[in-house]
């Protein structure tokens, strides 16, 4: 019998295939970054077929690192980075244009043309999604109106819309399919019915030939070819959604945040959609099969972890990652320095496309130390800013936040957290949650694990920071920081 499941996760950055044992663990990794393509200011694009070289590269290199061959698996999971989207011809595969990334900004135009009828919040009721350039929907417009020939061969069905997780099992299978959580992204399906919405179509000038199949996050798609040669692809999920059920969140209330390029806090909300009035997106947060649905509110942050490389890359204030918890330990406190990362606007709760970066409280006291720590508790500050929203939204308080991600490994950043939630941050023994979670879908699928119960007995617990400062100190670091996002709104006319 085959011992081990496979999960394939496509990320912002980078592609890895990883595999795993029953118990959750990790047998092998391989990883390869691709390219960053910025056009233009605000416009970032990937190469949708150097992801799919890497993809294949990455798979052969963790089958061989862990000793085994395509068969000894028994299934293989996608996640993917979500709401990147692009369009290929559907009887050569190749691109009609790279890739364009959810960081992109290009579609800024279309927000607010559809804003001027009916306000930024026009499609929320439906789709869960206020108007933003995030999603992928009026990305997939922008493609089909100024790639030279894309409109009249998507309304023929001889061009394919998808995220990055259709791309990837078309490549795999020759499958057209993507599942309910991708979907959920697009702003074209209708939360209700888990369908495609002709309302939506007919607003954004979709033809509906070009879409996938919405499918449920944890069945049997089809069986892969080349080096996945006969294995099963079994589980699709967005890579926030694959860390919610990585982190087995099944319960209503239950929540996570993942801390890498930029954060993304979910919280499972059950088997109803619940509206957001303070900000927050309503989305698919997993469906297993045939069983129903389960939803979840979710507070996505654009810049966290790409604000510390670009203290690196662009001011040189270090010279690795790493060096940023030593330099920010380096003094007691901020020094009232506040550092708002509103490169591309403010995501979660604020929405406001026109914010730009902002340091805030910087006096001749200042320094580099106090840069740093202004720059890891931005991350902090903004996931204090999703966590009081949420609690609006759903009526729930959490009772911890379950914490993965590349930057949960800086315990200055972790214990901060906990501070200024007043609620303990947990960090899994297994902190590879989303590509865990696209495991998890597929192992569902194939029997490798029974049910949510098995999932559930292999989560534990490797870290938890409790909360440590009092609550007045608390209450005026975060209403500085309020001070200082106020001074970041409206910085383009």
């Amino acid at each position: 019998m085959s011992r081990f499941i496979g999960a394939l996760d496509q990320g912002t950055t980078s592609t890895r295939f990883i595999v795993f044992d029953r118990q959750g663990k990790i047998v092998a990794v391989a990883q390869k970054e691709h390219r960053q393509i910025y056009p233009k200011p605000g416009q970032v694009e990937h190469d949708p077929l150097e992801i799919w070289r890497n993809t294949e590269a990455v798979t052969a290199d963790a089958l061989a690192k862990a000793g085994i061959t395509a068969g000894d698996l028994v299934a293989v999971g996608i996640t993917n980075q979500r709401e990147t989207t692009l369009l290929w011809d559907a009887k050569t595969g190749q691109p009609l244009h790279n890739a364009l990334v959810w960081q992109d900004t290009r579609v800024d135009h279309l927000v607010a043309f559809y804003a001027k009828d009916g306000g930024q919040d026009r499609f929320r009721a439906k789709t869960g999604l206020p108007l933003a350039s995030y999603f992928s929907g009026l990305k997939l417009k922008w493609l089909l109106d100024h790639v030279d020939g894309a409109r009249a061969k998507a309304e023929a069905g001889d061009a394919l819309f998808g995220t990055i997780d259709a791309w990837l099992l078309w490549n795999l299978t020759g499958l057209h399919a993507t599942d309910v959580t991708n979907a959920s992204r697009t702003q074209l399906m209708d939360l209700a019915t888990l369908d495609w919405d002709e309302g939506m179509l007919a607003a954004f000038d979709i033809p509906r030939a070009c879409l996938p199949r919405i499918r449920s996050s944890s069945e049997v798609y089809g069986t892969a070819k080349g080096v996945l040669a006969g294995v099963p692809i079994a589980g699709i999920l967005g890579d926030q959604q694959a860390a919610l059920v990585g982190q087995t969140c099944f319960a209503p209330g239950e929540a996570k945040n993942t801390y890498g390029t930029g954060c993304f806090l979910l919280m499972n909300t059950g088997r109803t959609p619940v509206p957001s009035t303070c900000g927050l997106v309503t989305t698919v947060g997993y469906q297993f099969g045939d069983a129903p649905a389960h939803y979840a509110l979710e507070g996505s942050i654009a810049i966290t972890g790409a604000l510390v490389q670009w203290l690196r890359d662009n001011l040189g204030l270090i010279r690795s990652s790493e060096e940023i918890e030593p330099l920010a330990r380096s003094v007691e406190d901020n020094g009232d320095v506040y550092f708002v990362p509103a490169f591309s606007g403010l995501y979660a709760p604020y929405w406001k496309e026109s914010a730009r970066g902002v340091v805030a409280g910087l006096t001749r006291f200042a320094g580099r130390g106090h840069l740093a720590r202004a720059a890891l508790e931005a991350t902090a500050y903004q996931t204090r800013d999703v966590i009081d929203a949420m609690a609006k939204d759903s009526g729930i308080a959490i009772s911890e936040l379950r914490a993965d991600g590349g930057m949960v490994v800086n315990e200055l950043l972790m214990q901060f957290q906990a501070d200024l939630l007043n609620v303990p941050v947990v960090r899994p023994q297994v902190i590879e949650t989303t590509a865990l979670g696209a495991a998890y879908a597929a192992g569902l699928a194939t029997g490798y694990w029974r049910d949510q119960a098995d999932l559930k007995r292999n989560w534990g617990r490797d870290r938890t920071w409790a909360p440590a400062m009092a609550a007045d100190r608390r209450d005026r670091l975060y209403a500085s920081w309020q001070k200082a996002v106020r001074r970041a709104f409206d910085w383009i006319d």
